[in-house]
């Protein structure tokens, strides 16, 4: 005796009408410009970034002319500035050696006891010190930040 339980499971068939079709051609990707489209985007990019490099060149080189006039404007200030300091250090040196030599008997300043030190050189004459001579009362350290030497920590 056989008794089936359960109905029997039909078999999965095709759609009706088939299935469709496999799509194996090359389906090329979709086109925003054509050639010449592009060309003319890139000759036209390309043309107005070169107007605006050379408005930044004609800018760089206006500001170059400025600055180089500014220079020659302030330089004779600054030498002046320059000079004026010069003298103003030579000042203090002078009234320093006179401060410090006033006990010493016989001592005048700019002269060796007395003796003019360049006796070839009319006195009004200015006769420049030499680097160590100027620096000669500040510290060790403003002298070597100002010369090539370099100072042991």
């Amino acid at each position: 005796i056989f008794i089936m339980s359960s109905p029997a499971k039909l078999q999965d068939l095709p759609p009706k009408g088939g299935y469709q079709n496999i799509p194996f051609k090359r389906v090329p990707a979709k086109t925003y410009f054509k050639g010449w489209q592009m060309i003319a985007g890139y000759a036209g990019i390309s043309t107005v970034g070169l107007f605006l490099y050379w408005l930044n060149v004609k800018e760089n080189h206006r500001n170059e002319i400025e600055m180089r006039s500014a220079r020659n404007v302030i330089y004779p200030l600054l030498l002046a500035e320059r000079d004026r300091e010069y003298l103003k250090q030579l000042r203090r040196n002078r009234d320093e050696e006179a401060e410090l030599m006033k006990n010493v008997e016989g001592w005048e300043v700019g002269t060796w006891y007395g003796e003019p030190v360049f006796k070839t050189i009319p006195k009004d004459k200015l006769v420049e010190p030499t680097f160590q001579e100027f620096y000669v009362h500040t510290d060790y350290k403003h002298m070597a930040q100002r010369s090539d030497v370099k100072l042991m920590n």
